[in-house]
């Protein structure tokens, strides 16, 4: 075993401690992956040698670690490769590290009777499509002819698919990539019914997440939004914008079509984030021109506001609906 996948249990509106944690595993090894909101991958080769110890029996120091600094325990799952112990991680209890054989064999036989959405990357479509053919275990789609999967979800994933089914793991951890993503939440002090209100932290988020990315000078390609409910359950949706940008009226109505999409009716919602991702130099970004004269006054009234939020505060300028 020489990945590990942790998933830090962390509270809704704790997600800004993510990069905290990530430095904790950083103290075992470089090659340490982010994967947000509360989760990571970290790649422990250097670190077996290092400290003459195996990944199992690392991954109960980093507990330990993250319990005594953080107060947050962790599940961690244990594999080969990256994929594997991503699987791993969802058989994993905070306590437990699950761990996936190396053995080719007993690969197979740890991902035989698991549903095939257990795969990272396999959403409820393909999971639908493979269903109504019988496909519905990594086992059975292992088992069945190449073919047929490409005839079902096409050449290149049908071929990906039956590998991961049969647990050939081609992944790797790639470190740093904590950077290419800015989050912010906004929980609210009780489970909130009102879509206004839904809407005005919406409003909120984005504005904080386009003045951090201007501050950084960085432009994003894709907008996530996470809808943590009363019963605890979450939605999150994704979608990449038209063009990378870091304008805050761009991201706003992005979010809200986002959740206009969702049909919320009377949903009681404890929280709401939004995460940029897909960030790259703002310096490397097109924009295409529109000829509308509002929306030029709206990014030279967005310049003047970020200069006057830099000298005197984060509400020294913020829209009239945020006011009160």
């Amino acid at each position: 075993m020489t990945i590990l996948c942790v998933r830090f249990q962390l509270p809704p509106m704790y997600e800004a401690a993510l990069p905290g944690l990530l430095g904790l595993l950083e103290e075992f090894t470089p090659v340490v992956e982010a994967l947000p909101p509360d989760a990571a991958l970290a790649d422990l080769r250097g670190a077996e040698r290092y400290f003459g110890r195996g990944a199992i029996e690392l991954a109960p120091v980093i507990r330990v670690r993250a319990l005594a600094r953080f107060g947050v325990d962790c599940a961690i799952g244990a594999g080969p490769g990256p994929m594997l112990a991503r699987v791993a991680l969802r058989a994993a209890r905070p306590g437990l590290t699950c761990a996936v054989p190396a053995e080719p064999a007993a690969v197979a036989e740890f991902l035989a009777d698991r549903p095939v959405t257990a795969l990272p990357g396999v959403g409820t479509a393909t999971a639908r499509t493979l269903g109504e053919y019988g496909l519905d275990t990594l086992g059975l789609v292992a088992a069945a002819p190449l073919p047929t999967l490409q005839r079902l979800i096409g050449a290149k994933a049908g071929r990906e698919l039956r590998e991961k089914a049969s647990g050939v793991d081609r992944g790797r951890v790639v470190p740093n990539a904590v950077s290419r993503s800015l989050a912010t939440e906004r929980p609210f002090d009780r489970d909130e019914l009102d879509p206004d209100r839904h809407r005005a932290a919406l409003l909120s988020a984005a504005g904080e997440l386009g003045a951090r990315l201007r501050a950084l000078d960085k432009v994003c390609r894709t907008l996530t939004l996470t809808v943590r409910y009363a019963d605890r359950s979450a939605t999150v949706r994704a979608r990449t914008l038209p063009e990378p940008t870091a304008h805050s009226a761009a991201l706003t109505g992005l979010a809200y079509g986002m959740y206009e999409a969702l049909g919320l009716q009377r949903a009681r919602v404890r929280a709401l984030a939004l995460r940029a991702e897909g960030l790259d130099p703002a310096e490397h970004a097109s924009h295409q021109l529109t000829f509308d004269p509002a929306d030029d006054k709206l990014r030279r009234i967005e310049e003047v506001a970020d200069r006057a939020r830099a000298r005197f505060g984060p509400r020294a300028v913020m829209p009239g609906t945020l006011a009160a």
